[in-house]
């Protein structure tokens, strides 16, 4: 789409836990986003390199960082603790998606260090049939409300319990704006009354 990139993702918070703080979802850059599924712990360690990287790029080259340039940069990084004894490769598989001076991007890292870009694509628990159902919906010129309203349903396509918004997270970089920003759980809400025409909520 040409309006902009929507990341989305279930997380179930426990009861007492704090509802605004997310656990998979980290901002790299102003105008890039990275979503996370597997060993936390590993893309925290993962993404504060690449925010280095993307701040070294900055002091570098005057400019802000391509979106491929961060996600090479995370595969490369995965890939040096597959070949050393004495370590273990990470055990994360990332979304990094963003808008830079080529237009809208998403590419997802896995642990081997593989990279490859994506219109739509769907990681962790349940994705093969996620995916699938990508596959079938997604059409390239869907609007960013689109997208949005899409990736809830793919979501409860999976999800263990489906109680209002509680377990939707989103953050969205526009075209216009080209900055990362959280979605609030009211436009969540409002995407979610257009996802049941993609499937029955």
């Amino acid at each position: 789409i040409n309006e902009g990139v929507v990341i989305a993702f279930e997380e179930k918070p426990c009861t007492l836990q704090t509802r605004n703080i997310t656990q998979k979802i980290f901002q790299v850059y102003y105008h890039i986003g990275v979503a996370a599924a597997g060993y936390i712990p590993d893309a925290r360690v993962q993404v504060d390199g690449a925010r280095f990287f993307s701040q070294g790029n900055r002091m570098t080259y005057d400019e802000s960082v391509e979106v491929a340039t961060v996600a090479k940069h995370l595969a490369d990084q995965a890939h040096q603790f597959t070949q050393y004894g004495g370590v273990r490769p990470n055990g994360v598989s990332m979304i990094i998606a963003g808008i830079d001076q080529k237009g809208e991007s998403i590419y997802v890292t896995d642990p081997s260090g593989t990279y490859v870009q994506f219109a739509a694509v769907a990681i962790g628990a349940g994705s093969d049939d996620v995916n699938a159902f990508l596959e079938k919906h997604y059409k390239d010129d869907f609007s960013l409300d689109d997208a949005a309203a899409l990736s809830i349903a793919a979501i409860n396509l999976t999800a263990e319990s489906i109680v209002g918004v509680n377990h939707l997270k989103m953050a969205k970089v526009t075209s216009e704006a080209k900055i990362f920003e959280k979605v609030s759980e009211y436009d969540v809400q409002n995407y979610t009354q257009n996802a049941s025409k993609y499937a029955p909520l």
